[in-house]
């Protein structure tokens, strides 16, 4: 591993200066940073808190917490990631969702409030990065303000055993673009360059991490780069994170903008919708971008 590498940073309350540098890391990286996103820490800390105690709840109580899509809700250890479990919301932008989500999982009405808090501040968040990275490109429009964005919290069952191993294998994320509230005290995140060099991400406190998926390289007709990462067990503590997936076009296909089509940079990918991606995804097995291939022109 490369030790001298460290992934950008983005500071949102420094633009218009920093669009060229969003834009860079976008297309070079395809993660980064973000500081200064205006999500008060003390939130942050009491989601954290509020994510620990749900992950700690009786299994019969988690598994209440069912799929809306495939793939949206409690998600046992399994072979091939033993160490890792989770629970998910769908469509975190609708307060019914969230009720749904608390109630499923019989939250205290302090809980229900943080989490309703977390979910507002951390949809405003992912729609203003969508929107400044398509403004980067020099792009105008409301790109990505009606797609979903679907919520997972993350537990990593690290023990003395398992040091060493995989916590989550090698993938890319399907959506547009994941925003990570990762563990503070905890490591483990790791990135791959370009070069397939893995690069660590290692806490940095009260800042988010951004992570593009393969819906963006579609989107981008090829420009912004789909990370592959992992999570890999550093030491024998449990690990939590909260991840905030912005997916893509709900119903519409998932097309390039016409400014990003031309003579020199001719259509790369097939029209499809998400939904048809992320099936695709799940009955090839396919997670770690090679899925791309398979829609290309």
């Amino acid at each position: 591993m490369d030790k001298t590498q460290s992934i950008p940073t983005i500071d949102l309350s420094d633009f218009p200066a920093q669009y060229e540098k969003l834009r860079r890391s976008s297309e070079e990286w395809g993660c980064f940073r973000v500081v200064n996103h205006n999500i008060p820490f003390e939130l942050m800390q009491e989601m954290k808190q509020v994510v620990r105690s749900l992950l700690d709840l009786p299994i019969q109580i988690k598994q209440n917490n069912v799929d809306v899509i495939a793939g949206s809700g409690y998600w046992a250890p399994s072979p091939k990631n033993p160490l890792y479990e989770a629970l998910g919301l769908y469509d975190m932008a609708s307060s019914q969702a969230v009720h749904t989500f608390c109630s499923q999982l019989d939250a205290s009405p302090s809980q229900r409030d943080t989490v309703a808090k977390y979910a507002k501040a951390i949809h405003e968040v992912i729609m203003d990065i969508g929107g400044k990275i398509a403004e980067s490109m020099g792009l105008k429009g409301d790109y990505c303000k009606e797609w979903p964005c679907q919520f997972r919290i993350n537990k990593y069952h690290f023990t003395p055993q398992s040091v060493g191993s995989a916590g989550v294998q090698l993938h890319t994320d399907s959506g547009f673009l994941t925003i990570l509230q990762d563990d503070e005290n905890v490591g483990g995140l790791e990135v791959m360059d370009k070069s397939g060099e893995f690069v660590a991400v290692d806490p940095l406190p009260g800042s988010l991490l951004v992570n593009l998926g393969d819906m963006a390289t579609v989107w981008s007709n090829g420009r912004l780069h789909t990370v592959k990462h992992r999570v890999q067990c550093k030491e024998a503590k449990t690990r939590v994170s909260i991840a905030t997936f912005l997916l893509g076009p709900k119903e519409e296909a998932v097309d390039p903008p016409p400014e990003l089509v031309d003579s020199d940079h001719p259509r790369l990918y097939n029209s499809f919708t998400y939904e048809e991606y992320r099936k695709l995804r799940l009955s090839t097995e396919l997670q770690a971008g090679e899925a791309l291939a398979l829609v290309h022109t």
